[in-house]
């Protein structure tokens, strides 16, 4: 199978509860969307970027920094409650119907995360193109704590380990001593359009992993992660030389 076709795909909901309106909002001098756009319009691999949003001011927005916006996504896929997949499967659906228009991968570029490398996104499609028999691919990195160290609450008020293991008390142990493990990141995630739609699945069974940096994931979920993460670029500690693009209006 020769692959031609990779869709970017933005992702943003209008009703953000811990930073209002923050898709849009001015990040460093551009609406937080537009460096996910830019990264999507850089990477080499990438044919289409196109947002996803309920929000007519998101839609706007996108389109002046170069992304494609052909359909409001419907309110039933917008909620707060609503997962990936769905919204991911509304976009092929709407695309395969009305442009007769179907990507081989899909690639998902939260805009919570404007710190994306370019180079991160091309190799994501190109370790999934090497390896046809995954399902799809996910950046992960080495967390700063260990699971194996974590706890819950019981009923009664008292501490039980979160994981059960062949581990006599793993909390106790150096980290050294317990097995590596990685958090997912969603900085980058892409997965083919067979796994999306024939598996029902934003990443089927078979994933591959990305392994970066800590230092180079960035996820703004709240007003002090916005406040650290412009003072990186308002300080020069990170550029979008950096990060291999411009932000320009179109």
């Amino acid at each position: 199978m020769t692959v031609t076709e990779v869709l970017a795909l933005i992702p943003a909901r209008g009703g953000s509860k811990s930073i209002p309106h923050k898709n849009i909002r001015p990040f460093a001098g551009y609406p937080l969307i537009a460096y996910s756009i830019a990264a999507g319009l850089a990477a080499e691999t990438v044919n289409r970027v196109l947002v996803s949003s309920d929000d007519p001011d998101i839609l706007s927005v996108a389109r002046r920094y170069g992304a494609e916006t052909p359909f409001q996504r419907p309110e039933e896929f917008s909620q707060d409650q609503t997962p990936d997949l769905p919204v991911f499967q509304h976009a092929l659906q709407w695309l395969q119907e009305n442009e007769n228009y179907r990507p081989d991968i899909v690639v998902q570029l939260r805009p919570t995360s404007p710190f994306r490398r370019v180079l991160h996104i091309d190799q994501a499609v190109y370790r999934l193109l090497e390896r046809p028999d995954a399902d799809a691919i996910r950046t992960v990195c080495i967390p700063f704590q260990n699971p194996y160290k974590m706890w819950r609450i019981g009923p009664k008020g008292l501490m039980r380990p979160l994981l059960e293991t062949e581990f006599r008390e793993p909390y106790n142990l150096p980290r050294q001593a317990l097995p590596e493990v990685y958090w997912q990141t969603g900085y980058v995630d892409a997965a083919w359009t067979d796994t999306i739609q024939g598996q029902n699945s934003m990443t089927g069974r078979n994933i591959l992993p990305m392994v970066i940096d800590p230092s180079e994931w960035i996820d703004i979920d709240s007003p002090d992660d916005w406040r650290r993460a412009e003072r990186l670029l308002e300080s020069s500690e990170i550029t979008l030389s950096d990060l291999g693009f411009n932000i320009l209006e179109v």
